[in-house]
């Protein structure tokens, strides 16, 4: 089994060739922090819309270095913290366009990868979450229950028979799915927009560190670079910027890949329509049926270091790969057998409220993406395009959503956060075994652990 080296996803199409670092100080119209999907969508937008502008995207290690290039590959259409938040302060017409907006950001990477010429693996089969217990059943019927007030959620709930015709895991005691969901390898989708933009003419400077973004300025270990405006998009790794250290907490999460599974295997497992998996524990699972045929499933792991350290080349505890196996195998049966050929984890970024944002502020030239917790294969899309209309000044749709501008509290200090965290995931895993072991209603402890994180 190979342990960390980055990802399996950049593991299978090899490292990218070294792009050049900042040669010294530079003078670019826009400058972006970080290429990721979010610097990287901006870099996009932004060129089609202005191709006059000169616009540098700096890059620590190397393009989809972080999450971008380490993520389950599910892009699908969740709003970062539920769109109940945005009834409270918006009203729930907003929530809606939000929602309306992320099923439609789904069609446009799709969309883009398609006239890109970006093979990304990608395959439309929607996103479907199980439960295997009486308390995540319960769960999952108020959930679908919730969702289809909803205008632009489209979620079925399917009864065991339905669901297990369409992904066998055992002991399934109802599903949902909903059509707004693919599956992606990220690796090739970041390394896709990362040659896009270069064709459209936007500067990478990789290997380059940003110590500080100060208004209209960017140090770096190679020089300063000024812009008219500045883009952070550094999402698990901002707590290692200068006065950043407690705005996202950078939070770990862990995968795993199975060797090719043979023919029979799918047969019996009968996951055939490029699905992504879900489930409906407190300390969920992630996975996909890769297009070379293997399971790629994820989770938390070891959540977070003390001292909101991040990860570098991907290294994951043996812990943890055994944890996530013994998920793939409760989940598979059939699967007892199969290897596991590698493992990788990275960091996600985490506001204190748990929902993401997007904003400009005008005076300082300073605009960001981020505190996607997970669910930003999507969202950093819609991000780069929200950017890229608040820079310009487009008075448009997206431009108004509820997120834009958004900003919560920042994250207490250690060891409060340690302490925090730790509760949270302790706190879920044994309301996840009371469960499964046959508790029928979801434990206390797990709405302990809400009040604990402020998810409540």
């Amino acid at each position: 089994m190979i342990n960390g080296n980055v990802s399996h996803w950049w593991q299978q199409i090899g490292a990218p060739a070294p792009r050049p670092e900042l040669p010294g100080d530079l003078v670019v119209d826009v400058a972006i922090v970080g290429a990721g999907y979010t610097g990287l969508w901006t870099a996009y937008y932004l060129k089609r819309a202005r191709p006059e502008l000169r616009i540098a995207v700096i890059e620590q290690r190397h393009a989809g270095y972080g999450a971008s290039g380490r993520n389950g590959g599910w892009l699908t259409n969740s709003v970062t913290g539920g769109r109940e938040q945005y009834v409270r302060t918006h009203g729930r017409d907003a929530a809606e366009r939000f929602q309306r907006a992320m099923n439609e950001t789904v069609d446009e990477v799709i969309r883009v990868a398609a006239a890109e010429g970006i093979d990304a693996d990608i395959t439309k089969g929607g996103e479907f979450n199980v439960a295997y217990t009486p308390a995540q059943e319960a769960r999952i019927r108020a959930f679908a229950a919730a969702e289809q007030a909803w205008r632009h959620t489209d979620l079925e709930l399917l009864e065991a028979g339905a669901a297990t015709a369409k992904i066998a895991v055992a002991g399934t005691r109802a599903a949902v799915w909903h059509p707004h969901a693919a599956r992606i390898q990220p690796a090739k989708l970041v390394r896709g927009i990362a040659d896009a933009v270069e064709r459209l003419g936007v500067e990478i400077y990789e290997r380059t560190g940003v110590v500080e973004i100060a208004p209209h300025r960017l140090r770096t270990t190679h020089g300063t670079v000024s812009a008219e405006h500045i883009v952070r998009a550094t999402e698990g790794f901002t707590a290692n910027l200068k006065g950043l250290h407690r705005l996202w907490l950078p939070m770990n999460s862990s995968l795993i890949a199975t060797e090719p599974l043979p023919a029979a295997v799918w047969d019996e497992l009968r996951w055939s329509r490029g699905e992504v998996l879900g489930d409906f524990a407190h300390v969920y699972m992630y996975a996909q049926r890769t297009a070379d045929d293997r399971i790629a499933i994820g989770g938390r792991g070891v959540p977070y270091r003390y001292g909101s350290k991040t990860d570098t080349d991907g290294q994951t505890p043996l812990a943890t790969v055994e944890t996530l196996r013994g998920i793939l195998h409760r989940l598979f049966p059939a699967t007892a057998d199969v290897a596991i050929d590698h493992a990788w984890s990275g960091v996600l970024g985490v506001p204190r409220d748990w929902a993401a944002t997007v904003g400009l502020d005008r005076a300082t030239g300073i605009a960001w993406g981020g505190g996607y917790v997970g669910t930003g294969v999507t969202a950093t899309n819609l991000a780069g395009r929200t950017i890229t209309d608040l820079i310009l000044e487009n008075d448009s749709e997206i431009a108004g959503l509820p997120w834009v501008n958004h900003r919560a509290r920042r994250w207490e200090p250690e060891p409060l956060r340690w302490i925090a965290t730790k509760g949270l995931y302790a706190a879920y895993g044994m309301a996840d075994r009371s469960e499964l072991a046959g508790r029928v209603t979801t434990s206390p402890i797990a709405h302990v652990a809400d009040v604990i994180t402020g998810r409540h």
